[in-house]
């Protein structure tokens, strides 16, 4: 970072990912937070002259607060690295990791983090024929908040008719049943566990509209649950090479004990809007979120 007396910032947000309108809510808030904690803030809404921008107006760090494809995949990041940009959460190749689902789970396996069963299919045979026996869940390998979810519970029901947006490979995931939990890690810190509670799937509107969800926190879960979270968010951290806040959700079977455990996938670029799950848990354990922000700036680099 500059020795600038008062350093400048400039949040990257919006872009041309599924999840745009989600980034440009982060980035708001952060950029609020940001000047709030003593900083020169200017906001960027990040097109395909992002770069030039950059060089135009040379920030000291580069806040990501961009989501989606681009934004976190380690597309946007390579830029960065490239122009010398300090720049906040993960890397380019840690990015590029826990935006590939398939990679992601591979990963946890070897590390000794619970999953369920997957495969990669066209997405015509999926369309075509139960690739896998249901229930199971198809989705996007590389998207984030749950876009493009399908779920195929009854053995007898016809195989899903997915959207022409969905990519021409899917993931078929066995369904994992149970209660939606979900661990924010900042450096080596896990904060808590919170459970996510919804009338159905948590997608895309239950993340983000009103009362789409609500949160309990810390869950109400025995504590070799909560630890055994905690512990697996943590190491996943660690292994995916992540920095700055990642936040790994789970899915907890109560009715088979820490056999019902199971590990969904890590956010390297966790949502940071009212309704978001990171600065809730991060006030529960005292820290405010002009604060975390500040810390995430001060975390900021290239090369990690």
């Amino acid at each position: 970072m500059s020795s600038r007396a008062t350093p400048n910032v400039t949040v990257l947000m919006g872009g041309p990912s599924s999840e745009r309108e989600v980034s440009l809510s982060s980035g708001r808030e952060c950029a609020g937070a940001l000047r709030e904690a003593g900083y020169n803030v200017s906001e960027l809404d990040a097109g395909r002259d992002v770069a030039a921008r950059l060089i135009e107006t040379s920030p000291d760090v580069v806040f990501n607060a961009l989501h989606g494809r681009w934004g976190e995949d380690g597309c946007v990041q390579g830029i960065l690295e490239w122009l010398r940009l300090p720049y906040t959460h993960s890397g380019v190749l840690s990015s590029s990791l826990a935006m590939d689902k398939t990679w992601t789970k591979s990963v946890y396996a070897a590390a000794g983090i619970p999953v369920v069963d997957s495969v990669l299919k066209p997405k015509d045979a999926v369309q075509r024929a139960h690739v896998m026996a249901p229930p199971y869940v198809v989705k996007p390998n590389n998207e984030g908040s749950s876009v493009g979810i399908y779920i195929v519970e009854d053995p007898s029901s016809p195989p899903p008719d997915l959207s022409d947006d969905m990519p021409e490979t899917v993931m078929v995931e066995a369904y994992a049943p149970g209660r939606e939990l979900t661990v924010s890690v900042m450096g080596d810190r896990a904060f808590c566990v919170t459970e996510i509670v919804t009338d159905g799937w948590y997608d895309y509107h239950a993340k983000y509209a009103d009362g789409g969800s609500s949160h309990v926190l810390p869950a109400d879960i025995p504590d070799e649950i909560a630890d055994a979270c905690l512990t697996h968010a943590k190491t996943a951290h660690r292994v995916l090479g992540c920095r700055g806040v990642s936040r790994t959700d789970f899915r907890w079977d109560d009715t088979r004990g820490l056999a019902g455990l199971i590990a969904l996938e890590t956010n390297t670029q966790p949502g940071m809007t009212p309704t978001s799950l990171v600065p809730e848990q991060a006030a529960h354990v005292g820290l405010g979120f002009p604060d975390l922000c500040d810390w995430l700036v001060k975390d900021a680099s290239c090369d990690r």
